[in-house]
């Protein structure tokens, strides 16, 4: 059902809640002025539910992304970011994109169980996981949860390699696993920074670490030795894109050997939670905000192309390519992120299900 909401929740990031794509009825909120109406709580409590996954490994084919294997150990994130491109996904279970996606979060308990299978299986071989390509392996949630960090050790036992996608301090909690990883370079970090302003990123991504806390877990990792790369992600035209050479700059200084950029996406109900958003914090700059993301999207708000989904096209995108390239070529950061080693991967000591040919007398 959708909720109606007069202003922003605390430490939440969407501002309304509609209803989920596939849903039969639309419920809208109508406030009779007899004081009935359906409103939020000023507060929304976060709830994990369990689920019961089958498979844990997905698997895509897009060019887009440097790896075809992915592990997300949640659905939903508590983060809140407004942007997140993967709010949608939320209509799949009956819920709504927004302030469910925030607040209703489901868990893979048995994620680590399920890659061992998986890893296990007769002629699996080792590819690049990523950790946490669709919502934050590290959430708050994970705190006390602790899937991701069972998932790492899976990758210990099995010496896989695989790439951390975050934009959580909490990640500092399994450094660790990380360290293990690293020693047979099977690891890489990715830290996420959308802007450098505490009071806009507060703002857009409200359960988050905040931006110098994340230049900390930047450098943390780098010093212990753990590769770690920046992405700069999304970069919104005309509300966060002045940053975009200091949020390189502040990359370079904190350690980080690589940075990659990709400009906002607004699939489905993200257009318009965005938009809700927008007009609520910056409603003078909203027009221009939106201006500026459809001269970059052939006048839509979203080109979902292969290609041009994350670089967008015309000559705004080109032009904010262009700066993006020449900030990280004057901070040697262009050199392409070589890839992780596959060879070290074994079945653990004492897991080899082949029986032996002449086993061992008793």
């Amino acid at each position: 059902m959708e909720r109606a909401t007069t202003s922003p929740l605390p430490g939440r990031g969407a501002v309304d809640n509609p209803t989920g794509r596939y849903e039969a009825e639309q419920v809208l909120p109508f406030d009779d002025e007899w004081g009935d109406a359906q409103v939020e709580p000023r507060r929304l409590p976060t709830v994990v539910r369990p689920e019961q996954a089958r498979s844990i490994i997905a698997r895509n084919e897009s060019p887009d992304v440097p790896f075809d294997r992915s592990i997300n150990p949640y659905r939903g994130c508590e983060h809140g970011c407004i942007y997140c491109f993967a709010r949608p996904t939320h209509a799949w279970l009956g819920l709504s994109p927004g302030l469910d996606f925030e607040t209703q979060i489901t868990s893979k308990p048995d994620a680590a169980e399920l890659l061992r299978r998986e890893l296990r299986r007769p002629g699996y071989r080792p590819r690049l996981i990523a950790l946490g390509a669709n919502t934050d392996p590290w959430q708050p949630v994970e705190r006390h949860l602790e899937i991701s960090r069972q998932l790492l050790e899976v990758m210990v036992e099995f010496r896989h390699p695989v790439e951390v996608l975050t934009k959580s301090t909490g990640l500092l909690r399994d450094l660790d696993l990380l360290v293990a990883l690293a020693r047979r370079d099977l690891v890489r970090a990715m830290v996420t920074i959308t802007t450098l302003d505490p009071v806009l990123a507060r703002r857009m991504e409200p359960r988050a670490a905040t931006p110098t806390r994340r230049l900390q877990l930047v450098r943390r990792l780098e010093e212990a030795g753990v590769p770690v790369g920046v992405q700069v992600a999304p970069v919104v035209p005309g509300l966060t894109d002045p940053e975009l050479e200091a949020i390189v700059e502040a990359a370079a200084e904190a350690g980080a050997s690589s940075v990659g950029m990709a400009l906002l996406r607004l699939p489905l109900e993200v257009a318009s939670l965005f938009e809700g958003w927008l007009e609520e914090h910056y409603p003078l700059q909203a027009g221009r905000v939106l201006g500026l993301v459809r001269g970059t999207r052939a006048g839509a708000l979203y080109d979902s192309r292969y290609g041009a989904r994350l670089r967008g096209t015309g000559p705004w995108a080109e032009a904010l390519q262009r700066r993006f390239e020449l900030a990280r070529r004057r901070l040697g950061l262009e050199v392409e992120r070589p890839p992780l080693a596959t060879g070290h991967f074994r079945l653990p000591p004492g897991d080899d299900r082949q029986l032996t040919l002449f086993p061992a007398a008793s």
